[in-house]
């Protein structure tokens, strides 16, 4: 498994469009086989900074999830939220390996 772990710089006056922008993201990220665990948006602290994390069974399904992408229309949708309203300022994208705590059954 592999998680990607995206950091945003997102202009803070422009928070509601970031949202909708992760919002759509979701379920996009879902139906070409991740699992997200969600955003992070900023509360207390820093007004500029938002987190993503979501995961892969590898880096080629990730790789496959960004080929498939490029051709669905919900994606580029996505992505034009963020062109249209410039409410990501930058963002840094790392790879993890997880390390997941046990499951433990009762």
């Amino acid at each position: 498994m592999i998680t990607c772990y995206i950091e945003y710089r997102i202009d803070p006056y422009k928070l509601d469009s970031f949202r909708k922008f992760c919002e759509a993201w979701i379920p996009i990220i879902q139906k070409h086989g991740g699992t997200h665990h969600g955003y992070f948006l900023p509360k207390e602290g820093a007004s500029d900074i938002a987190l993503g994390l979501f995961s892969f069974d590898s880096l080629y399904a990730y790789e496959q999830y960004r080929e498939a992408c490029k051709h669905d229309a919900d994606a580029r949708a996505a992505s034009k939220i963020a062109a249209d309203t410039r409410c990501i300022v930058r963002l840094n994208r790392q790879f993890m390996d997880p390390l997941l705590p046990a499951r433990v059954d009762s």
